[in-house]
């Protein structure tokens, strides 16, 4: 009699009908919208950390996890000083301003550098992002890292993103590597929500808008592209001493005029989504 053939695992089949495996949702969490540059010293974090916030502060339930393993900001821009809690399983995130947080900067001492290879680091995101107790999140913004590697990678192929914003200050040195940014996520599937200038002009004494690193750079990279151009933010010295002592303007000042800039994207990310 002929032998039985042998009943093949759903991973089988997928591998034998070529299709690529699933993407992993991040459990807890509705949807996933990385903040990105590709270019360091643009104020991503910045940008992640208000918005964050300001999607917090028209009720919605937010997280923000730190994907950028070797220069993590959100804990001195939350001024968060304690380690999270673990079952041995899952590690709880911290919570402060009414946002779940996760960041390896909670993990070790802000001043120990993360010396990893990319194997490292990959395995951090997969904790992060498979091992941590997230619960009932409308959103969670992944502050990623500056450049186009593991983590954008590991995020792109194996976990489900919704959507990219990508933060750029108007100067061509920026905007280059920007470029590589969106056609990074277009090769990988991802949708990009849009584009912002930051830091985009100074309104000195004289009320007058001074554009230090250039002008409309941004927006016309968006128009080259063909994605959204979400707005301008300019620079204010309030925004840079709210974030060093760890209540960013968004938390610190909600009627300041940045907040309100910030307040519109969070707007357009909820009616987007929710």
């Amino acid at each position: 009699m002929p032998k039985e053939k042998p009943e093949l695992s759903d991973t089988m089949r997928k591998k034998m009908s070529g299709k690529p495996p699933e993407k992993n949702p991040i459990k807890g969490t509705k949807f996933t919208i990385a903040i990105s540059s590709a270019k360091g010293g643009v104020g991503k974090s910045t940008f992640a950390t208000n918005l964050a916030l300001a999607l917090k502060n028209i009720g919605c339930k937010v997280g923000l996890l730190d994907a950028d393993i070797y220069g993590p900001s959100i804990p001195k821009m939350f001024d968060i000083n304690e380690k999270p809690q673990s079952d041995g399983k899952t590690l709880t995130p911290i919570t402060k301003y009414d946002i779940q947080c996760m960041s390896i900067g909670f993990l070790a001492d802000q001043q120990t550098p993360m010396i990893w290879r990319g194997p490292m680091v990959t395995s951090a995101i997969k904790t992060f992002t498979q091992k941590v107790g997230w619960k009932g999140l409308d959103f969670i913004i992944v502050d990623m890292p500056p450049g186009t590697g593991d983590t954008q990678l590991t995020f792109s192929t194996e976990i489900k993103m919704d959507g990219a914003i990508i933060v750029s200050t108007p100067q061509e040195v920026a905007l280059l590597d920007v470029k590589r940014g969106i056609k990074m996520f277009d090769k990988l599937g991802v949708k990009i929500l849009g584009l912002v200038d930051n830091m985009s002009y100074f309104i000195g004494d004289d009320s007058k808008k001074y554009k230090i690193f250039g002008e409309g750079g941004v927006k016309k990279t968006a128009e080259e592209f063909g994605k959204e151009f979400l707005g301008e933010i300019p620079i204010n010295p309030e925004v840079g001493k709210c974030g060093d002592e760890g209540k960013p303007i968004v938390e610190a000042n909600p009627d300041h005029k940045i907040s309100k800039i910030y307040l519109e994207f969070a707007n357009k990310i909820k009616s987007t989504y929710l």
